[in-house]
């Protein structure tokens, strides 16, 4: 792939999942928070698999077993975590949380694939956090919506890894449409134990329900998923630092939240983060140096 294509696939993906959160805070006005990601995901993992049901499914229970998991962390975990915080917190500051994947990643790959990272791609990741914090205004409290939000960060950095090492059994759109569905299903059963499901058609819900399925589920998802397995997922996911700034900007634009200096600040620390994770791309992987793919 590249450099153009794979930046501005990166920056399209980044910006629908960024979008996303303010989006899906407005949702909340009409639904509750996992009966509407249940309906997402199972919609647009419904409608995606009848797009690519000639292309090759899996070929088997265990390949259909990882579709599954990958579904459970990545679209459940993932997102059923994200909007269930925004009970306590901020679309934005949701979107921030989350987005503490890049770390996560490299840490749990480090600890469980063997993976080595130069000192400088440590540095990067640790810029992009504090950049995370700054944007923040330097006020991470932890409470239960900051809580949850980690949570998801630690759901989304292990679907990541799974995806790198699984994806390339699997066509790629087709893993995105069934791990859509089996997350779409595990929140329309959790929100029917833990919840009083209700979708309330207005208009305006129906406008942010199709967004979501569209954009922000079958269009974020495919992409995302392809990038994965093109390239090396620690430095993949380090441009999810880019989601918060996204976040913010259209949580101030859609939902009129407070964007401060700082923000600005906590920007070039992630943009200064991303450009040192990327800076060369290797890694260090069975005592030797590789590039990264």
């Amino acid at each position: 792939m590249s450099k153009i294509k794979y930046i501005t696939l990166i920056i399209v993906t980044t910006f629908v999942m960024g979008v996303a959160f303010p989006v899906g805070k407005v949702g909340l006005d009409y639904s509750t928070p996992f009966f509407l990601m249940g309906l997402r995901f199972a919609l647009a993992g419904g409608i995606l698999a009848f797009i690519v049901r000639k292309k090759p499914q899996p070929a088997n229970l265990k390949m259909w077993g990882k579709a599954g998991l990958i579904g459970l962390l990545q679209s459940a975990g993932v997102m059923g975590c994200a909007y269930y915080s925004m009970h306590w917190i901020s679309s934005g500051e949701s979107s921030i949380i989350t987005c503490t994947n890049p770390l996560l990643v490299i840490v749990l790959g480090t600890f469980l694939t063997g993976a080595k990272y130069r000192g400088r791609q440590w540095l990067g990741v640790a810029l992009g956090f504090i950049g995370v914090v700054v944007t923040f205004g330097l006020q991470l409290n932890f409470q239960a919506g900051m809580l949850i939000g980690f949570l998801g960060a630690i759901f989304f950095a292990a679907s990541t890894l799974l995806i790198k090492q699984w994806g390339a059994g699997f066509d790629m759109t087709v893993l995105a449409a069934y791990q859509m569905l089996a997350g779409g299903i595990a929140l329309l059963l959790l929100g029917a134990v833990t919840e009083h499901p209700h979708f309330t058609f207005t208009p305006m819900s129906v406008v942010v329900l199709l967004w979501l399925i569209i954009m922000g589920s079958i269009v974020q998802f495919c992409l995302w998923f392809y990038l994965l397995r093109s390239g090396d997922p620690a430095k993949t996911s380090a441009f999810l630092f880019l989601v918060p700034v996204f976040g913010l900007l259209s949580s101030w634009l859609l939902l009129g939240e407070k964007v401060a200096w700082y923000v600005g600040l906590g920007g070039a620390f992630i943009c200064v983060g991303i450009f040192l994770v990327n800076w060369e791309g290797k890694a260090r992987s069975g005592g030797r140096l590789v590039r990264a793919q």
